[in-house]
Order: structure tokens, then sequence, then C-alpha cells
């Protein structure tokens, strides 16, 4: 039988687990709250740089030898950074647990930032930034997000030219020093272990890791701008972006948002894809899908089409969802719902997967969440909430982006061509 187990470490160090029997592996995450949101209005992008170059120099270990201590145990690891934290996580097999604890706080705890890693570091930042902008899909996300979220949840990791010129290993370190301690961290660990043995390797390798007080689990407001921009760039394939706001993740309606995603965009038998894709010929291609920062959520419609079809498009996005409320079926509802509950039940690898169902409730609930109830919730949903839910969310204020040579209908022109800088 799973034992699923929640509690705060006298380290300070917020910790739910989940015991799985008969697997021979250990998938443990560490998740730092602390992410672009955090960041300092003139260092924009540190998040991602401290993450970059946090494993590779510590009081003990320089990079490559960090690097074959993990290599030495078999574990597979690796990072990221979102609007409102960081995280590094681990597969491991179980005997090699508490090393693999030994090895995160070691560069958790005591990176060393060397000069030449941060000067590599900024420059191959620098280089993805250059890369982004002929990138026309991942800049049109990047211009939808910073116009929809606002100034704090707006921001993208790889942060802005002018203030990457002034990110030096000072600045690293006193944005670490602020933001990575105990009472910022969330670890959650699933697989084969003794919950007890996790916690003493924890308390072991993390106890005296900063403030103990719990902190970072505060939300960020959305400054929503309901506001068409068109981003001139010359493109063969126009990039349609629109943005409204959803359910919070932990909001009640949460699940049938989930659900109406499906149904517009849950596969190849989805509403987008048959409707606008295949039927229609409007679309390369074309997605809807939904974010939740915390206490918050944002429903996002996307779609690369050719410049002379770009006003039909965005008309049709439009009027699929609307259509949900006039000719959705049961059927149809029971197709996506039982897509969505295969997706959880069949994800990955169930260690990894586990560990990060349980990261997410964390940082959303403040606890873990039962999966079963999770699924019930979605298998309860039926075409009148997916009406209430649309009524409840209306299309009547949107932020939309287009990034191409095609102005659309009633947008204004950003003054800056593709680069995400200012608007008219």
């Amino acid at each position: 039988m799973e034992k699923v187990t929640h509690e705060t470490l006298p380290s300070g160090i917020d910790l739910a687990c989940v015991e799985i029997p008969g697997r021979h592996a250990v998938a443990i995450e560490f998740r730092i709250l602390a992410g672009t949101a955090h960041e300092p209005d003139d260092a924009l992008g540190i998040a991602r740089l401290i993450q970059e170059t946090i494993d590779l120099g510590t009081e003990k270990y320089d990079g490559r030898a960090l690097s074959d201590a993990f290599d030495e145990i078999g574990a597979s690891h690796g990072g990221w950074v979102g609007r409102e934290a960081s995280a590094y996580t681990c597969l491991v097999l179980p005997e090699f647990l508490e090393r693999a604890i030994e090895l995160h706080a070691e560069f958790i705890r005591r990176p060393t930032f060397p000069d030449d890693k941060i000067e590599v570091a900024v420059e191959l930042t620098r280089q993805e930034w250059t890369a982004l902008q002929d990138d026309a899909h991942s800049l049109a996300d990047k211009l939808i997000g910073t116009q929809a979220y606002g100034k704090y949840l707006g921001r993208h990791s790889l942060g802005e030219p002018e203030s990457l010129d002034k990110i030096d290993r000072k600045h690293l370190l006193d944005h670490w020093s602020e933001t990575y301690h105990a009472g910022r961290m969330q670890v959650t660990a699933a697989g084969a272990f003794d919950t007890q043995h996790l916690v003493d390797l924890l308390e072991t390798h993390f106890g005296g890791f900063g403030a103990t007080e719990t902190a970072g689990r505060e939300h960020f407001d959305v400054t929503f701008d309901a506001v068409r921009v068109h981003h001139n760039k010359e493109l063969e394939q126009q990039q349609i972006a629109i943005a409204f706001p959803g359910a919070a993740r932990t909001g009640e309606d949460y699940h049938v948002q989930r659900v109406m995603l499906g149904l517009l965009s849950g596969g190849m038998s989805s509403r987008l894809f048959t409707e606008v894709r295949e039927k229609l010929g409007l679309v390369y291609w074309v997605s809807a899908w939904g974010e939740c920062p915390r206490g918050s959520g944002m429903i996002f419609l996307g779609a690369s089409t050719t410049p002379d079809r770009c006003d039909v498009t965005y008309r049709t996005l439009l009027r699929e969802v609307d259509r949900l409320s006039e000719d959705l079926t049961k059927e149809e509802l029971d197709r996506a719902v039982n897509g969505l509950v295969a997706k959880i039940e069949t994800q990955g690898d169930i260690t990894r997967a586990r560990c990060g169902q349980l990261a997410e409730d964390l940082f959303h609930f403040h606890k873990p969440m039962d999966r079963k109830e999770k699924i019930a919730k979605l298998q309860a949903v039926r075409v009148d909430d997916i009406h209430s839910y649309l009524d409840a969310h209306p299309r009547d204020a949107l932020s939309v982006v287009t990034l191409g040579p095609r102005v659309l209908e009633g947008s204004k022109v950003a003054e800056t061509s593709s680069t995400g800088g200012p608007q008219s």
C-alpha cells in the first residue's frame, strides 16, 4: 500500500512524499520558491543564470567533479526555472538516495559561481535570446506572456539584453543568498524509500540552511492587458496568440477547464484540429492550452497561418470556443474526459510522475491531493458545466498578439518589430 506523508521539517523544508512499493527507483524534486517574478528589476534573467551556473563550482567540487559524482551513481538529474519557482530534479536507484541528496545539498547550499562560468552562461543566454528572434512560435509565446500577465509574471526566463549586460557574480551571490534557503524549499519524493530515513537525510544535509520561516508562498497578481498588438516581421507564416483569464488550479471550475481544453485541443479528434486545420485548412499549427500561476489562471489559443488568412483564422478560433455552448454532445465530452484520465493513469514513469504531481500539489494547495478525487472530478463534468464555465469566463476582453507581415483588424502596431520591446 502506498504511504503519503506531508510535514514541515525543523529545517524549514516543506516535504511531501509517497512510498510506492515495488518500485526500484526514487524520484526527488527540490523546488525553490524563487523564479523570474522574484528577480530584481535591473537583473532580469538572473534566476536562469543561477540555475545554469549553480552546479558549476562549489566549496568542495568543480563543475566536472560534481558531474562525475552524479554519473557515478547513475543519477538522471536536471533543473528548470519558472515564473514563481526554480527546481532541481533527480531519478536515482534507492541505494544511492543519500548520495544524491548530499550532492544536491552541496550545490544548492554552497555554490561559488565562478566568474568564468558566469561569463560563458551570460554569453550563451545572449545567443539564445538572439536565436529567439528567429523562432516565430517561441517569440509569439514570449510576447503574449508579457502582454497577458504583466510586469512580474510576464517576464521571460532569458531576461532582456540590457539587463544581461549588467549581471555579474555579486548579483548572483546576492540573489541566491536572498532566495535560496530552507524556508523557501518544497521537497517531494516518490518511489522506494523509508520516509523517516528520507526525513533524516534531508535534516542532515539541509539543516541550518538559512531561514526556517515559511516564505515565498505569496502569489503575484496578473495585470491583464486586454489589447490587440501587432509585431511586424517578415514571415511566411503569421503567428496568432490569444489569451483570456481562466480558472486557478485551486478554483472550483478548474477541472471543468481541463475538460474544455481537452475538447478544444486534446488530440486529433479535438475541435481545433478537426475544424480549423483539417476541414477548413486555415492553419499549419493550432492549439489551446491553460497556464496556472499560483492563485490565477490563463487560457491561450494559438495558431500559425498564412498572412492573408489571419483575420478569418482569428475569428474561427474564437468561434470554435463559443460553439462548445451550442452543439457539444455527451459522446464528445466523454471522449475528452476519457483521454484526460488515460493520460493521468499512464503518465510516463510512475515515480517521476507521482513526484511531479506532489510538487504541483504542494505549490498550489500546500498539501498533497488525492489522485482518485482529481479523476472523479474530471469524470463528473457534464455538458452543462462546460456551458457554465464559458459563461463565467467570457471572451469579451482578450489579449491578442500577432507576429508577421499582416496587421489584424483592430490592432495597434508595436513600435519595435520583433524583439518584444516597448509597445506604442
